[in-house]
């Protein structure tokens, strides 16, 4: 009994397998199409930009600092595969009055054309007790993290809906799956992006427009040094005069994130000096809450190259659960709200 129980559970599986491509939507063409990065100006968003100019599209970069902007559009150029291709930077907060995010957007779409792929990446992130948080942290990562996805995405979704084709990308976190101690604040913020994003997908499927919400883990990047900064009940000096260990490097044919202990990973590695000298600017001090530091040093630390073409390539098949690696799929699948046939096909798509 049991062993047909097995053959049928396969069988079925095998045929959804086969199904899928007949039930799942037709992946999006990057190439001429017009991708809107907010947050893009570093971190996971710049290198989202980056991937999907590799792929041939026109970018709009969005973010608060015009300096990093025109940074980042100086290195996203570099990777161009054409000639009309165009990098176009717009400064404004996503967070702060929504007639603005829909000016910027209009200016956007009236140059590069109507908006195929937004990718909400704009986003911060704190930690501390909940006590000891200011009441005024919670409504500030509550309009950055959740507001500032809103925002954007209200701005683009009439004309997705119009014409019938678009994808929506919101990037939550691991965190935005699970409570972890320490982040009350951040939590809350990443887990209301992954029930706007449910209840939205609901309602624009039918115009063959796909939702995608993406929980990263730690990753290297410019915005994550700075949460690490707040783990920190008080700097930790530490002499060092032996060579230390730099961020590994990844290649695509090398393992996606880092298994390595906490303290040689790229939020907590120095740079050698000579003469024994640490570079401050790369220092991450390591005496965390304990609680937050057990939790922070039993995780990996991703690169945003690698957590970028996850992202990306999820979008374009319009699947709506984009987690890095099988760790990160199996806690997917725990917590979050999924269609059986999606999850099924999406975990057979993760195994291949």
């Amino acid at each position: 009994m049991l062993l047909l129980a097995a053959a049928f559970l396969v069988a079925f599986v095998l045929l959804l397998y086969m199904v899928s491509p007949l039930i799942s939507p037709k992946p999006l063409a990057l190439p001429g199409a017009h991708v809107v990065v907010t947050g893009g100006s570093s971190g996971i968003g710049k290198c989202i930009a980056i991937e999907c100019y590799k792929q041939g599209a026109f970018i709009t970069l969005v973010a608060r600092n015009e300096d990093k902007l025109l940074q980042a559009k100086k290195e996203i150029e570099k990777h161009s595969i054409n000639d009309k291709q165009v990098v176009l930077c717009i400064s404004v907060d996503v967070s702060q009055d929504y007639s603005q995010v829909e000016n910027v957007i209009k200016q956007a779409q009236e140059k590069l054309g109507p908006v195929d792929m937004l990718v909400n990446c704009a986003g911060m992130s704190l930690a501390g007790k909940f006590e000891d948080l200011e009441v005024s942290t919670f409504e500030r990562l509550m309009s950055v993290n959740y507001l500032g996805s809103v925002y954007p995405s209200r701005a683009v979704i009439t004309t997705m809906k119009e014409r019938r084709v678009g994808r929506i990308v919101f990037v939550s976190s691991q965190a935005g799956q699970l409570g972890l101690f320490g982040f009350t604040a951040y939590s809350s913020s990443k887990f209301a992006i992954r029930g706007l994003a449910e209840a939205l997908q609901m309602e624009v499927k039918p115009y063959n427009v796909y939702v995608t919400v993406a929980y990263p883990p730690d990753t290297d990047t410019p915005g994550f040094a700075e949460e690490n900064k707040t783990k920190c009940s008080s700097p930790l000096d530490i002499n060092i005069n032996t060579e230390t260990v730099s961020h590994p490097e990844l290649n695509a044919g090398s393992a996606l994130c880092s298994d390595e202990p906490a303290l040689t990973r790229g939020r907590h590695s120095l740079s050698k000096q000579s003469g024994g000298e640490r570079n401050q600017s790369e220092l991450i001090p390591l005496n965390l809450p304990l609680e937050t530091r057990l939790i922070s040093e039993t995780t990996s630390v991703c690169k945003p190259e690698q957590v970028a073409k996850q992202i990306v390539k999820d979008a374009i098949q319009g699947n709506f659960n984009s987690s890095i690696g099988s760790d990160g799929y199996m806690l997917s699948s725990l917590t979050c709200g999924m269609a059986p046939v999606t999850s099924i096909t999406e975990g057979l798509q993760q195994v291949s």
